[in-house]
């Protein structure tokens, strides 16, 4: 515990050093017109508001994790490393995703500089200053892939997950004092009806992570000798939540490139892309557009990836291999067919409520207008199933002591 908060406390005190030649009141404005880079910098654990040297966070590696677990339908020898070759295996994949991470972190990191420079946040750069920038901004990501890592192993919990829950924590003091300084007393019944909403949307999260279809297993009758041991019974959990929070990320990550990607390229004065980023731009403005968008990509990313990452075809054949079978289905082909139909029937309300919470502050603002949301659904989310997690961990660490 006192090496989790050591760490934690070192990840908020590099989240407060910015990068050279910032304009804050720029960054500040620049952050009020762009709610979506207000989402990207929830993944960065709050560094990229203040453009600080961690301003990535740990966004490179969880983007270079999903590529990762994508790369095991495209390439045999990935999904043989993940899958079949046990320990020595998942660490192999996971030092592919550590050295995946710094291209992608420098490919995040020129594209930041363009886009803010060419927006007047930053100051000129020129090339030695610019490639002393990238290479900050790269160090600084790598140490928190590093520190998240060592947390993990020396701590309680995931490490990346506990920085991302505390960049989310650190923003909620300001945000209060935000919304109560810039409200008035008509707004008043609003902020109560979104604290009854966010108390809800809570409940929900706890009671939705938890739920499962449990598919009973039955153990063939085995022999011993002249005795004959009854097979014993267990289940097979499937989760509402399957995939997580991953589909959020996808959905957030397609939604976020194409503006990054004109917004660079209009800094280059091309009428036909000035024209596109501001189309855009108007388009991710609309709280009912951008929010019909939004569901139906986190939908379908709930459905892939659950498709990626559970595989009904190799759990059948496992259970065959161990003599389990489910009671009144054939094991083989059609025990598979049963799951598959499970899965995709637990999916859809699973991949609903996903997407309800991640449009939630869309909703809410185009109904009231109200735009000075203390916790999106997103971060609500995060914070949430983290919590959760960290506290299971800390419950078997003291069922473990007591034996």
């Amino acid at each position: 515990m006192f090496f989790l908060a050591g760490a934690l406390a070192l990840f908020r005190l590099l989240a407060a050093v910015p990068i050279p030649g910032v304009d804050h009141n720029a960054l500040a404005a620049f952050f009020a017109q762009n709610q979506f880079f207000g989402l990207l910098n929830l993944f960065s654990g709050g560094g990229l508001a203040q453009l600080s040297i961690v301003m990535l966070g740990v966004g490179p590696y969880i983007t270079a994790s999903i590529i990762m677990q994508l790369g095991t339908i495209v390439f045999p020898q990935v999904k043989e490393a993940y899958f079949e070759e046990g320990e020595a295996g998942r660490a192999k994949f996971i030092q592919w995703s550590r050295l995946l991470c710094i291209p992608i972190a420098v490919l995040q990191s020129v594209a930041f500089l363009f886009l803010l420079e060419s927006q007047g946040v930053i100051a000129h750069l020129g090339s030695v200053a610019f490639v002393a920038n990238i290479s900050i901004i790269v160090a600084g990501s790598t140490l928190l892939m590093w520190l998240g890592e060592l947390v993990t192993e020396f701590g309680i919990g995931n490490g990346v997950s506990l920085i991302i829950l505390a960049g989310i924590l650190a923003r909620v003091p300001s945000s209060i004092s935000e919304a109560i300084f810039a409200s008035s007393a008509a707004n008043i019944p609003a902020y109560l009806a979104f604290l009854v909403l966010a108390l809800a949307m809570i409940y929900a999260v706890v009671v939705v992570s938890d739920a499962e279809r449990s598919i009973p297993i039955a153990y063939a009758r085995a022999t011993r000798g002249v005795a004959m041991q009854q097979g014993a019974a267990t289940y097979l959990p499937i989760r509402l939540l399957q995939a997580g929070v991953i589909p959020i990320i996808f959905a957030l990550s397609l939604l976020l490139l194409p503006q990054m990607a004109l917004s660079a390229v209009s800094a280059l004065h091309i009428p036909i892309a000035t024209s596109a980023a501001a189309w855009y731009s108007a388009f991710l403005s609309n709280p009912w557009k951008y929010g019909a968008i939004y569901f139906i990509l986190v939908v379908i990313f709930t459905y892939f990836y659950t498709a990626v990452t559970f595989e009904p075809h190799r759990v059948a054949e496992n259970l065959q291999k161990t003599g389990a079978f489910v009671p009144g289905v054939r094991p083989g082909r059609e025990t598979e067919e049963f799951i598959h139909n499970v899965v995709n029937r637990v999916t859809l309300p699973g991949a609903v409520f996903l997407g309800l919470i991640a449009v939630a502050p869309s909703i809410i603002q185009g109904i009231t207008g109200i735009t000075t949301l203390v916790l999106g659904g997103t971060a609500l989310l995060i914070a949430v199933q983290v919590a959760l997690e960290l506290a299971q961990k800390v419950d078997a660490q003291v069922s473990l002591r007591e034996y």
